[in-house]
């Protein structure tokens, strides 16, 4: 058994390749084979590229009002409670609505030494559209 204890690891700031606002990345860790999770914090309006998972993405919702979005589709809100499933290689985007931050708790699996493939930036455009 190991605990990794709160505040052992110091919180990285989302790359701004990969984030449009202020994120945070918190606690992350790799299981015992192809897990990989992370507590990720968006400031209102912070937000992911676009991107992709080869074995597909869970979210866990756990404070504030968020926003995702896959390719073609509407944008949802997301709330503490909310569970997200995104398919292998579904096209999505991922964070907080434009008033109120939100964190979720990220889980996904690595293929071939990867988890995740990143696209281009959501567009000012793009986020302002849909659920408000």
């Amino acid at each position: 058994m190991e605990i990794k204890r709160s505040g052992s690891q110091p919180s990285a700031k989302g790359p701004e390749a990969y984030f449009t606002g202020a994120v945070r990345i918190d606690a992350p860790f790799n299981g015992s084979g192809a897990l990989s999770a992370a507590t990720v914090t968006f400031e209102p309006a912070a937000r992911t590229a676009w991107h992709t998972h080869p074995v597909g993405q869970t979210l866990l919702v756990v404070s504030g009002l968020g926003r995702v979005q896959r390719d073609g589709g509407p944008i949802e809100e997301i709330r503490p409670g909310d569970i997200v499933w995104f398919a292998p290689d579904e096209k999505h985007w991922h964070g907080a609505a434009p008033g109120c931050a939100m964190s979720h708790v990220a889980i996904a699996e690595m293929k071939g030494g990867s988890a995740v493939s990143w696209m281009e930036k959501v567009t000012d455009e793009q986020y302002g559209r849909g659920a408000k």
